[in-house]
This record gives C-alpha cells, structure tokens and sequence, in this order.
C-alpha cells in the first residue's frame, strides 16, 4: 500500500473525518484529494435486554467525548465509570441493599443485575451470581496492579462497572463484584 493511502486511511480510523482532506503529494508539491467518507460511521448496534419489557432489542452504543460524560456524571461516577477507578469497599450505597428491583449502568440506564441475583459477599462490594442477560455486560482482560483480572464493562457505554471472580455461589459459580458508583437503582412496583 502506498503511503499517502497508508496515512490517509490512519487518519480517517483516529479521527474519524467525514471530508476531504487536502493531501501535499509526497513527490511534489501538487495538491491531491483523498478519499474519505463523506458521511458519518453508523453507530454500532448491540442486542441487549430489557427486564421491564421482557425482550431482547437492538440498540446502538452510547459513545460520547470525556467532556460529554463529564457533564452528565458525577466527578466520582466519571472515575470509576470511565477512568476505570474503584471506590473503597464497605463505602458504596448499594453494598447492604437489598430492595427488589433492577440494577442499572449510572452512565447509559442499560438494565444489568436483578436484585435476585445479588449477596453479600463479604468483600465490601456489591456483588451479583450473574447479570440479567450475558449480552447486557462485556468482558475484557485487565492486567493492572501486577494482576490478571476480568474487567466487566456495560456492553452499552463501556462504563467499567468492576471485575469477576469463579468464587461465587451456585449455580454460575461467579462473583460480579461491582462499584456501587457504577450503578443506578430501581425498586419494582
């Protein structure tokens, strides 16, 4: 591949123009135009469920600048959701609670854990056997502090909601150990 797509082509996957781009030619000084789109990236769609209506939909990512979330989050929810940050354990407001109703991401409003899957632990963390539906939560390795952990993301907005572990009880045998920070409460009716 020549350069100039090379470069050009790298500019359009970090930056995402959508116009073109005067281009010098590398071999003189004639300007050219490159090809870049000349329309937005279609948001990527995700499947995911609903608890209050029972069904799967698809749903396009939430993807916002850190200035976007900045104003729509707490300083602290920004750490934790987007700076991967963690807040102290035995602190969060959800570590003792146990009304019936649904846990949802504090950035995006994506339905995560029921209350019925949620117990104490003893870690000082909220912590959940499983999510409302696989699809809901993404996964990613984390190799921070000298570890290796699995990070759990909200598979809307990437929010980091905590880790899991294969201690919990049955039957899924996994611990979601997740930032109360991270989450948003709603009490069924």
């Amino acid at each position: 591949m020549k350069r100039r797509k090379f470069l050009n082509r790298m500019f359009v996957l970090t930056t995402g123009a959508t116009f073109a781009l005067p281009v010098l030619n590398i071999f003189g000084s004639k300007l050219i135009n490159t090809r870049v789109p000349t329309r937005a990236f279609a948001a990527e769609q995700i499947k995911v469920f609903s608890v209050k209506d029972g069904t799967y939909s698809m749903n396009d990512k939430t993807v916002k600048s850190p200035d976007e979330w900045r104003e729509i989050l707490t300083s602290e929810q920004y750490y934790i959701l987007r700076e991967k940050g963690t807040e102290r354990p035995f602190s969060g407001k959800y570590n003792s609670h146990y009304e019936d109703g649904i846990y949802q991401c504090a950035g995006c409003g994506l339905d995560l854990y029921s209350s019925r899957d949620k117990y104490n632990s003893g870690t000082g963390w909220p912590s959940f056997s499983a999510p409302v539906a696989p699809e809901n939560i993404s996964t990613k390795e984390d190799h921070s502090f000298l570890m290796r952990r699995t990070e759990l993301l909200c598979a809307r907005c990437d929010g980091h909601l905590g880790h899991v572990f294969d201690d919990g009880p049955e039957p899924t045998g996994l611990r979601h150990c997740i930032n109360s920070v991270s989450l948003s409460f709603v009490g069924r009716k």
